[in-house]
C-alpha cells in the first residue's frame, strides 16, 4: 500500500520540486497540496495522511506551529521538514519530527528520510542532523565549526556554555542561540579536551567556567545553575557527581 503524502510549502516551485522527487518513489503517492498552515490543517482534518513533508517559514504561520498540532492529536503521520533554514532543528525534533532536511537535497537524502519515516521504526542513531559533516578544524583546537546554511561559523570554545544531545543530534548551547552540529556529544568531548568542560551526564558537556550553583533536586542529585541569560539548569548524573566534586576542589 502507498503511503499517502501532504506536501505544505507557500513556494509553488519547492512544490513542484518535492513532486518531481517524489515521483522516484513508488511507495508513495501525494494526495495533497497546501500552500501555508492554515490549509495544511484544513487538509490533514478531511483525510488520514501517512506522512508530511513541510516547509517552517511560511505567510499565517509555521510548519513548527503545524507540527505542533498534529502532535497533541491521536495517530498523527509522520513529519519530515524540508527548509532552506537549519536553525528550526533542534525545536522540529523536540516536536518528533522523523526528519529535517535542508535544501537543496537529492533524492538520495530524501530517499533515506522516507525509509526512516515509513519503516515503523527509526534507526538507533535517530533522527539526522540537517548540517553536513564539518571538516576538521585546521586553524585552531579551540573553535568548532558550525555550518550555517552555505556558510561555516567557527565558534568559540569559551562561548560555548554548554553542549547537548537526544535523539541523535547534538548543539552547542551560547548566550544568544542554540546552534545544531553534526558531532556526537564523545566527538566534542574529545575537540574540547583539555579545556574547561565536563562531562556532567552523558547528555550534557558543560563548561565550567558558566558554573554558579549547585543544588540538589528532589531525586537527591545535583543540578548546575548556569551563568547565561536563560539560568539553564544541567543534570549531573549520580556517577559524575564525586567526579565533579574532585574536579572543582570540595
Amino acid at each position: 500500500m502507498r503511503a499517502r503524502c501532504l506536501i505544505v510549502d507557500d513556494e509553488a516551485p519547492a512544490r513542484a520540486d518535492l513532486r518531481y522527487l517524489l515521483a522516484k518513489f513508488d511507495h508513495v503517492q501525494v494526495v495533497g497540496e497546501a500552500s501555508n498552515a492554515e490549509e495544511a490543517l484544513v487538509l490533514l482534518g478531511s483525510l488520514d495522511y501517512d506522512l508530511v513533508l513541510m516547509d517552517i517559514r511560511m505567510p499565517g504561520g509555521t510548519g513548527l506551529d503545524v507540527a505542533r498540532q498534529l502532535r497533541d492529536g491521536t495517530n498523527p503521520p509522520k513529519v519530515i521538514f524540508t527548509t532552506a533554514f537549519p536553525d528550526y532543528a533542534v525545536e522540529a525534533f523536540d516536536l518528533d519530527a522523523t526528519d529535517y532536511l535542508v535544501k537543496p537535497f537529492d533524492a538520495d537524502r530524501l530517499g533515506r528520510a522516507l525509509d526512516r519515516a515509513l519503516s515503523g521504526a527509526a534507526d538507533e542513531t535517530g533522527p539526522q542532523a540537517p548540517p553536513p559533516r564539518q571538516p576538521e578544524p585546521a586553524e585552531s583546537p579551540h573553535r568548532i565549526p558550525v555550518q550555517k546554511g552555505e556558510r561555516t561559523v567557527l565558534v568559540n570554545e569559551s562561548s560555548i556554555i554548554y553542549a547537548g544531545a537526544a535523539r541523535g543530534y547534538s548543539y552547542l548551547q551560547l548566550s544568544e542561540e542554540r546552534v545544531l552540529v553534526s558531532y556526537s556529544l564523545n566527538e566534542l568531548e574529545r575537540r574540547l579536551r583539555g579545556a574547561h568542560f565536563f562531562r556532567a551526564h552523558r547528555s550534557y558537556l558543560v563548561n565550567l567556567d558558566y558554573v554558579r550553583e549547585l543544588a540538589p533536586d528532589f531525586r537527591g542529585t545535583l543540578v548546575l545553575i548556569l551563568d547565561d541569560p536563560q539560568h539553564s539548569r544541567v543534570e549531573v548524573s549520580r556517577r559524575q557527581a564525586r567526579e565533579l566534586r574532585r574536579v572543582l576542589g570540595f
